[in-house]
């Protein structure tokens, strides 16, 4: 498992947190993901072969918005 980070500065309204975290849990290889609010970081845990990083930040997209990856 590898622990990725994701930045996203187009966070609103605390809702998108339950929204984006239930999409990436759904997805294969996603074994937790933690949306924070107020800094704007998502934090997934995830398998890099069934879940790589392009696939997180689409089904952040998927959700209605952006994310990018981040070193912290």
């Amino acid at each position: 498992m590898t622990k990725t980070i994701l930045r996203s500065d187009e966070f609103s309204c605390p809702s998108c947190v339950t929204k984006i975290e239930k999409a990436l849990a759904a997805t294969q290889g996603v074994t937790s993901a933690k949306v924070h609010f107020n800094t704007g970081r998502i934090e997934v845990e995830h398998d890099p072969a069934s879940a790589p990083v392009e696939a997180l930040v689409s089904v952040v997209k998927s959700t209605g918005y952006e994310a990018r990856p981040a070193a912290f």
